[in-house]
């Protein structure tokens, strides 16, 4: 018996039959690009994150982008990012110009340390980004208080934490603007690429509708020099259905990972999440901690178990950042040598896993 990393499939047959009635909904309709269903879907997914604006984009890094954008972070500017995450978090501030500044994260977990945030401002600190990695809300009231005290921006990366709450409160409003994905792989995911922005902000929601569309609100009128990074309608029919089930499918995701922790806490060696008190976990994946790692990762395999690691790599170490004068971040760079994410999807039977988990470390 062999147990994969994710099963999509298993997500899309209780839904197969409305996923294909939306897509011929759209054929029928005629209409591919910024239309009804996009207008629909960025009303829905707004009301499920508590906030009054969402706007669909073309992926998470655009949205990350055009956010930054939007608040006027340009060259010269610093921003800081957590030094741990996917590297689409540091590529968003390069791509105005600006300089991502990384800060570690927590002793015991993923998120960035906002104990640390305050030591890294800088006088051209101008926005901080928070990273709700693997789907564990950041400690965001911690960061809003950082970031009132010195005047500076907050943002969320929720690319991984669609339905995630922070102390009750849906993450997408717990900052000036949050940035999401809808890559296939995500709690939320669409058949193909996808992002969206949310956020209370009118005007900042109105700025970003204007630069992902060329620049322009009227066909031929261009305003700004915008870009092409828009939300198509067929994508956003298809999260709409997809949408309806995400609390169902994130409640179990919780259920796999309760019975990781209640069944893997006694293995030597291993190292588990430790969600905070505020976090409400969706899970987008199970990540442990072993200085045996690669070991472990092999034995598995043998068993019959597929694993992944997010992130190999730190960010200050890829070709693109390495010789920009980070300093060695050693609490990131041994955490990408002994993270190790196990198989993570609604549905999966977690008991194979811990099986092979329990016979590989003796």
């Amino acid at each position: 018996m062999t147990t994969a990393f994710l099963d999509l499939g298993t997500t899309h047959v209780a839904c197969r039959d409305e996923l294909q009635a939306a897509f011929a909904r759209v054929l029928d309709k005629g209409h591919f690009i910024l239309g009804e269903e996009v207008e629909a879907f960025e009303a829905e997914f707004a009301q499920y994150c508590e906030v009054p604006h969402c706007v669909g984009v073309g992926n998470g890094l655009d949205a990350l982008h055009l956010i930054l954008r939007a608040m006027d972070i340009g060259m010269g500017d610093e921003v800081i990012v957590p030094a741990h995450t996917f590297i689409a978090t540091w590529l968003a501030v390069s791509q105005c110009g600006a300089r991502p500044v990384p800060v570690e994260p927590t002793p015991r977990g993923y998120n960035i340390d906002a104990v640390a945030v305050e030591a890294a401002i800088t006088p051209r600190t101008r926005a901080i980004i928070a990273v709700h990695l693997y789907g564990e809300p950041a400690d965001m009231g911690a960061l809003r208080a950082i970031s009132n005290r010195h005047g500076l921006r907050l943002i969320e990366d929720a690319a991984q934490a669609h339905g995630a709450r922070y102390k009750g409160q849906r993450t997408g409003g717990l900052a000036d603007a949050a940035a999401f994905s809808f890559y296939p792989t995500k709690n939320l995911g669409a058949l193909g690429d996808g992002g969206a922005v949310t956020t209370h902000d009118a005007a900042l929601a109105e700025r970003i509708r204007l630069l992902r569309n060329y620049g322009s609100r009227i066909k031929y009128q261009h305003d700004v020099a915008g870009y092409n990074t828009r939300l198509d309608e067929l994508q956003a029919a298809l999260l709409r259905v997809k949408l309806r089930t995400l609390d169902a499918l994130n409640a179990a995701r919780q259920q796999v990972a309760q019975r990781y922790l209640q069944a893997l806490a006694d293995i030597p060696g291993l190292r588990l999440p430790h969600p905070p008190a505020f976090a409400e976990h969706v899970w987008h994946l199970f990540v442990i901690r072993s200085h045996q790692r690669d070991r472990l990762a092999h034995a598995l395999t043998e068993r019959g178990v597929a694993t992944m690691v997010h992130y190999p790599t730190p960010c200050h170490l890829q070709g693109a950042y390495r010789n920009d004068g980070y300093p060695a971040l050693t609490a990131t760079t041994a955490l990408c040598e002994e993270i190790l994410s196990l198989p993570m999807w609604p549905g999966l039977d977690p008991e194979p896993v811990i099986d092979a988990l329990r016979d590989a470390s003796h």
